[in-house]
């Protein structure tokens, strides 16, 4: 893809997908010669690709202004695409191409991608019936005001832990953003202009700079433009601020304080105010938590193409922000106090925020591997999750994805569409019994795909970034080093529960204890104030509710989650109620 020049607005695109070479040369052809000046025409030959060229549009800040997909492709067909396409770019016109009259198709697009127009190929001649009904489409097609320097930009070190975490934020949050290494000639201008470090003649950065650094756009409503923010090396508030995303409360008081924003915590914020609770979301990370990261989720009910985790959770965001909950990004919550009747969350920075109830909603971590130079590459080619901002620098590599459960099968199959080889490590002697057996299946299907069973990571090796893994065959007992710059790891999940040591029970993993877990035989838990048992998702301090992953033996499932989510907004009223 080409870059933008520096300075101009960036034309809309035009996207056209056919699985026909022929035909997607004849249609981008016919596009070119009547909106090429105007629109930069793009073309994709099957639905993979161009999701990913959508992907990287989006992440250049640059509008879509039509996606015209043909209907019969393998693997993604245009229906499929177009939804993809709507969750991207919801302003996009979506047009829906067949080689003959399906009205069962167009039926199914206008219900799942809400399609704007059906169009019968070929169209001969275009100016009668190709162009008029693109040029009713763009006329009406508004994108959001944009002006230059609209995206951020981050220059920083390919292997550096920190330019990586940055991106990473970014990426997660949907937050359009360049990528530029700081030895690119154009990194150098840019740090000159911004006063971070001084230039050589040819506009190169010479002399140390303390990386990342972050051009963020410029905000100001009455839109001076052409003065981004610079931000040296941020933390991630003072990023969340400068690009945009909320941090602060705007109420004093809350109904419903969620902290955790995965599919509990989005699930409650959604049903919470809707039905009228004053809500405010809690995040540290991104919204989507674990699931989020998924690279294709195909068993959630409702959604039999399955749908990837950043949609499912972009979704969620617009629904959450739709009945007028609060959404706080980059806010880390240190501290669980009652007072009273209110319950307070105390923030790392000092602050707080009350509310009379409290939803856990916190999630799990990837457990990390140990061993001799793991920790030091993590971020610099270990990687605990999906790492949406690394997927593409993983084209035509070798990759290692190690772990046995879903979301380790959905990253290799998502990496080995572009990756050359993808390895998965799996300590025990089978993926069967932790993996859907739908995952299994495609997993097999995959030529590039290769699982190695009993084998543990040990060790790590290179020169500043990932070059080698050390590995151990468990029943030989035979060390080997192989040769690697990517690994992402999905080995198990550690509740995120210890800055609540000491409020609320928990077991010996740390998971919350809740309902009727809380009870020996029969008795209420120390402490308890009220006349009642706790609530089904209550813990050991009334008012505080936990959901999702969190609590103690809970399925492990985004549906489980979103339901737990929603149970826990009924209750909520109950507490109230009574209170």
């Amino acid at each position: 893809m080409t870059e933008t020049p520096a300075g101009s607005a960036p034309r809309p695109v035009l996207l056209t997908v056919d699985d026909d070479p022929a035909v997607s040369r004849a249609v981008a052809r016919d596009l070119r010669r009547r909106y090429g000046r105007t629109h930069r025409v793009l073309r994709a030959e099957s639905g993979a690709d161009a999701v990913a060229a959508l992907r990287e549009v989006k992440l250049r800040g640059e509008p879509v202004a039509a996606v015209l997909a043909d209907y019969r492709m393998p693997q993604m067909d245009g229906v499929e695409l177009l939804e993809e396409a709507m969750d991207l770019f919801p302003s996009a016109r979506r047009v829906l191409l067949t080689a003959y009259a399906d009205t069962s198709a167009a039926i199914r697009a206008i219900n799942d991608a809400d399609l704007d127009h059906y169009l019968l190929k070929p169209w001969n001649p275009p100016e009668e019936k190709l162009y008029p009904v693109l040029d009713a489409l763009l006329e009406s097609w508004r994108p959001e005001p944009a002006r230059p320097g609209d995206v951020a930009v981050v220059i920083g070190d390919r292997w550096s832990a920190r330019s990586f975490a940055v991106r990473d934020f970014l990426a997660r949050n949907e937050v359009p953003y360049r990528w530029l290494l700081v030895e690119q000639p154009e990194a150098g201008r840019l740090l000159q202009a911004a006063g971070v470090v001084p230039a050589d003649a040819d506009g190169r950065a010479e002399g140390p700079v303390r990386l990342p650094v972050v051009l963020a756009p410029d905000r100001d409503p009455e839109g001076s433009g052409g003065h981004p923010r610079v931000l040296v090396d941020p933390d991630d508030t003072a990023l969340a601020d400068a690009v945009g995303l909320s941090t602060r409360p705007q109420q004093e008081f809350y109904d419903l304080a969620i902290v955790g924003g995965g599919p509990a915590g989005l699930g409650a914020a959604v049903y919470g105010a809707s039905e009228g609770l004053r809500t405010v979301l809690v995040e540290e990370r991104a919204t989507g938590g674990q699931a989020g990261q998924s690279s294709r989720i195909e068993n959630y009910l409702g959604f039999p193409d399955g749908l990837s985790g950043a949609q499912l959770a972009d979704r969620a965001r617009r629904q959450v922000a739709k009945f007028g909950a609060e959404a706080l990004s980059a806010r880390s919550v240190t501290r669980l106090e009652a007072c009273g009747n209110a319950r307070v969350l105390r923030f790392a920075d000092g602050s707080s925020v009350a509310a009379h109830t409290v939803l856990l909603a916190t999630g799990v971590s990837y457990r990390t591997l140990r061993g001799p130079g793991l920790e030091e590459f993590t971020g610099r080619g270990v990687y605990y999750g999906a790492a949406l901002s690394e997927v593409n620098a993983c084209a035509d590599e070798d990759v290692f994805v190690v772990g046995a459960a879903n979301s380790a099968g959905q990253s290799a199959v998502n990496l080995a569409r572009s990756a050359r080889s993808v390895t998965m490590l799996v300590r025990g002697p089978s993926i069967e019994a932790s993996m859907s057996s739908y995952l299994v299946e495609q997993i097999a299907a995959r030529p590039n795909i290769r699982v190695l069973t009993c084998t543990e990571v040990t060790g790590a090796a290179g020169d500043g970034h990932l070059e080698r893994l050390r590995l151990l065959d468990k029943r030989t007992g035979h060390e080997r080093e192989v040769e690697a710059q990517h690994v992402f790891v999905f080995i198990g999940a550690l509740p995120r529960t210890d800055w609540l040591d000491g409020v609320v029970a928990r077991d010996p993993k740390g998971f919350v204890l809740a309902g009727p877990d809380l009870l020996v035989d029969g008795e209420r838990p120390a402490g308890w104030p009220l006349e009642r048992d706790p609530y089904h998702l209550e813990t050991s301090l009334p008012g505080v509710f936990v959901a999702g992953d969190a609590r103690a033996d809970s399925v492990k499932r985004v549906a489980s989650a979103v339901g737990e989510g929603a149970m826990a907004v009924m209750l909520v009223h109950r507490y109230l109620a009574r209170s």
